[in-house]
């Protein structure tokens, strides 16, 4: 081989490994989640299939008031054979084809059913559109949730590493302290207990970080090796507006589901007027032309020609339905109580909608209160630890009150973090109920994703392998 050849080898393995490197060092951030979500979410996908196929229900509806053209023709042999003299076998015998075509237009000119029918189906599309946009809508929310579970999951799973860390060490400490004589056996073996459960809390974190990973790989349809934290510069503040009358105001007018249901009623009231119009009669126009050619006969030898008849039929018809064996009162009442359950169905959204954005604009604003209120119990429960831990050395405090401190310590700073993802959580979700969420409130809040710390996904062989050195 030339040395141009392995020239151009070496650069073909360098460039190969430079853009291993790239993809495996750049993280995914929400915004790119979220870009992958749409594209591949199975949910939204559906969704929309169904959107597209309930969108044809107005078209079908609307045939019925537009030109209907219908044609059909025939053609027939006949064959008959018939004695035309008296000598013996003198037969007459005669062949002919008969054959024409009809065609007729129709155009309703009055049909109060078929116009309700057609009204309703509009209305039934608009419920099933803003139906689709509240399910867009919610993907946002669900790729969130996703998203910042495997953040939670990665604080966790940090929090019992450096638990069991730091019960590691206090083991070696007790340890050696107890083979110099200055504590009992028994500091030994709380020790001991206290790092077997740190060892089992980090493998269960272990799992639990892998299974946020795949769920989020259900949503993007993409498996990510990284993804980008959350930064503490994101502002945890109260909902704005402050008013809590004014997100349910809000809500009652925009929410995607109220909406939904109140098109549906709409569609339910004018099926309604369309099966009570079913006792009214119907006009139509009607255009009729038809074509006939008739075969030619013959009788004592004489020949007849064929015969060829046209026509045009111009007309109007009026259809009074007097009695159907009850059907039209039945579907009547039957639309009726369809009305009557789509009313029921607009007045329970307008209630859990109002329940549910009064709850979350609380708990939002209870959420900002938790996050400060953690912030705070961090920094107590560190100077609670230091101060048990210089009580043990002087013999005020025993090894279990040091590894219970150490315990709230890292139980506080997951407490923190997983606060803070609730406030986020709750915040959109309260958006959502609001029917004010948008792509525009997703960005926003990836514009604090924090790149230069990345949650890698675990390793699942080398987590097991270091949990078999245990």
């Amino acid at each position: 081989m030339g040395f141009v050849s392995k020239l151009k080898n070496v650069r073909l393995f360098i460039a190969v490994v430079v853009l291993i490197i790239t993809q495996t060092s750049w993280a995914t951030n929400l915004s790119d989640a979220y870009a992958d979500a749409k594209e591949n979410d199975p949910v939204v996908a559906g969704a929309e299939a169904g959107l597209r196929a309930t969108r044809e229900i107005v078209p079908q509806s609307r045939s019925a008031l537009l030109p209907s053209l219908f044609a059909s023709g025939n053609s027939a042999w006949n064959e008959r054979n018939q004695l035309s003299c008296t000598a013996p076998g003198c037969r007459d015998d005669q062949v002919n084809n008969t054959h024409g075509w009809q065609a007729q237009l129709r155009q309703p000119i009055f049909d109060l059913e078929a116009w309700f029918n057609y009204r309703s189906a509009k209305s039934r599309v608009r419920g099933a559109e803003w139906n689709f946009a509240a399910t867009e809508q919610n993907l946002i929310v669900r790729i969130v949730v996703a998203y910042l579970n495997v953040l939670r999951a990665e604080d966790l799973l940090e929090s019992t590493e450096h638990a069991e860390e730091a019960v590691k060490t206090q083991l070696e400490q007790v340890q050696q302290r107890f083979n110099v004589g200055l504590v009992a056996i028994t500091d030994v073996l709380e020790a001991r207990a206290a790092y077997d459960n740190s060892i089992v809390l980090r493998v269960q974190a272990a799992g639990d970080h892998d299974i946020f990973f795949e769920t989020l790989r259900t949503l993007t349809g993409r498996p990510y090796s990284s993804i980008d934290r959350i930064s503490e510069s994101l502002p945890i503040v109260d909902p704005s507006p402050s008013n809590e009358e004014e997100w349910v105001n809000t809500a009652l007018a925009t929410n995607l589901t109220i909406r939904a249901a109140a098109a549906q009623l709409e569609s339910a009231q004018r099926t309604l007027r369309a099966r009570r119009s079913g006792h009214l009669p119907t006009i139509d126009a009607t255009l009729s032309r038809s074509h006939s050619v008739s075969g030619g006969s013959s009788f004592g030898g004489i020949s007849f020609p064929p015969n060829k008849t046209d026509s045009d039929v111009y007309g109007i018809s009026l259809t009074i339905p007097i009695y159907q064996g009850g059907l039209t009162s039945s579907r009547s009442k039957e639309a009726r109580a369809l009305a009557e359950q789509s009313r029921q169905q607009l007045n329970e959204r307008q209630l859990t909608v109002s329940r549910d954005t009064r709850n979350l604009f609380r708990a939002v604003a209870t959420d900002v209160v938790r996050v400060r209120a953690r912030l705070k119990a961090i920094a107590s429960s560190e100077s609670a630890k230091d101060a048990t831990e210089t009580g043990y050395e002087v013999g005020t405090r025993n090894i279990v009150d040091v590894l219970q401190a150490q315990q709230r310590l890292y139980a506080s700073q997951f407490d923190y973090a997983d606060s803070r993802y609730n406030y986020i959580i709750d915040l959109m979700l309260l958006k959502q109920t609001a029917g004010t969420l948008v792509d525009e409130d997703l960005a926003d809040l990836n514009r604090y994703t924090d790149p230069d710390k990345p949650v890698t996904r675990l390793n699942r062989l080398r987590a097991r392998v270091d949990f078999d050195a245990q």
